[in-house]
């Protein structure tokens, strides 16, 4: 079980923060852009990524924005919004850190966060503002039940 998952099961409240790490390979790049059907020549094509001033292809945002959702689903957090802002492009082989964190809850565990994706030169590429529902007492012990089982933390 992930130290993000023990702490979810304990219980969160505003200022928790977790800290995830990935690289991305043109694979997966490839791979969601299949998946998601996005397919701008920016993400396939040296060419056009040049003429937009890149330095090459680059991943697609949501895909390296999709972090959030790995911390969200440690902590079994029930996303209601998201709003993205891409400050930097992010190129095959870069690493990412991002750094979640829960700001406000409320009575009725409706939060909000904030999740700041950095690369390994210490840029912002994403700034993220999240609103969603923390898991209360039935599900953390839910959580905590189902952790040997088939449970899919890192």
């Amino acid at each position: 079980m992930s130290p993000i998952r023990k702490k979810a099961i304990a219980g969160l409240k505003a200022g928790d923060s977790f800290t995830i790490t990935r690289t991305f390979t043109e694979e997966e790049t490839l791979a969601f852009g299949e998946i998601s059907r996005d397919h701008n020549p920016v993400h396939y094509d040296d060419r056009f990524a040049g003429e937009k001033n890149l330095q090459g292809r680059i991943c697609h945002g949501l895909l390296v924005g999709g972090m959030i959702t790995e911390v969200g689903g440690q902590i079994g957090w029930l996303a209601s919004g998201m709003n993205f802002r891409f400050r930097r492009p992010v190129y095959f082989g870069d690493t990412i850190a991002c750094v979640f964190t829960i700001t406000e809850v409320d009575d009725r565990n409706r939060a909000r966060a904030e999740a700041v994706l950095s690369n390994q030169h210490g840029e912002t590429v994403i700034e993220a503002w999240l609103t969603g529902v923390l898991p209360g007492e039935p599900e953390r012990q839910i959580m905590a039940q189902t952790a040997g089982d088939s449970d899919q933390t890192f």
